[in-house]
């Protein structure tokens, strides 16, 4: 699975549910732009399922990393 979306930050997702990871590659974020790990887990939290009669039982952390493009919480 992949697509890509926006003019100025292109954002390109990859992965597969239910696979080893998901990920995504921001691109044209101007360096110096401050962003840590917690400001993305901060959204990503927001997708946590609740419990109720049309929730899902799925349980993964969820847990961000950020493998490139920021260095002491700024962009590169």
């Amino acid at each position: 699975m992949s697509n890509s979306l926006g003019k100025i930050f292109t954002v390109t997702n990859f992965g597969e549910s239910h696979g080893q990871c998901i990920g995504i590659i921001v691109d044209g974020c101007p360096a110096g732009l401050t962003i840590t790990e917690k400001d993305f887990q901060r959204e990503v939290d927001k997708r946590k399922s609740v419990t109720g009669a049309m929730s899902t039982p799925r349980t993964e952390a969820d847990k961000v990393e950020v493998l490139s493009g920021v260095f002491n919480d700024a962009t590169t």
